[in-house]
């Protein structure tokens, strides 16, 4: 429940893509294309694309990819009118469980240094910086911080 209504989490379709690109457009100054969402649904067997439904509505999604026992985030958002709700906080974990049980040991991913927001997200699940990559986004130069979620086990959990 995020604001008194549920949300429902479930993997992205192809029906769903207007309003996964509407979201795209209104968040990123260089925004993914609709083709590579297309592709990311059609073609690429480790994609791991999933939307967060409000109302019935899309209100987020979140693009990752499993490769062995690695998930790599690509793309988080949520729509401008309801960031600082929960949604992604509860999109990105929902993510990160389904990842665990298909047997993933480590998460990986990219944000822009001044995006305190998301920094702050993914520390509060567990992720750490590890590198820094300069001039990483084209569009303005930023550099992005590479982070990085170990996930043990369940033998060295236990």
């Amino acid at each position: 429940m995020m604001g008194g209504t549920p949300v429902h989490i479930r993997p992205m379709r192809p029906s769903d893509l207007d309003r996964v690109c509407a979201i795209e457009e209104e968040i990123f100054p260089m925004p993914w294309s609709r083709t590579s969402f297309e592709a990311e649904l059609a073609a690429d067997r480790c994609a791991f694309p999933w939307v967060v439904e409000k109302n019935g509505s899309v209100v987020g999604y979140m693009i990752s990819w499993l490769i062995e026992d690695e998930l790599h985030v690509g793309n988080i958002a949520v729509a401008p009118a309801l960031q600082g709700a929960g949604i992604g906080r509860a999109l990105f974990g929902h993510c990160l469980s389904a990842a665990l049980e298909r047997g993933v040991t480590r998460a990986t991913l990219e944000v822009r240094v001044g995006n305190a927001r998301a920094i702050a997200l993914y520390e509060d699940h567990g992720f750490i910086p590890v590198a820094l990559r300069k001039g990483y986004y084209s569009d303005t130069g930023e550099d992005a911080l590479v982070m990085l979620k170990t996930i043990p086990s369940r033998d060295e959990a236990s």
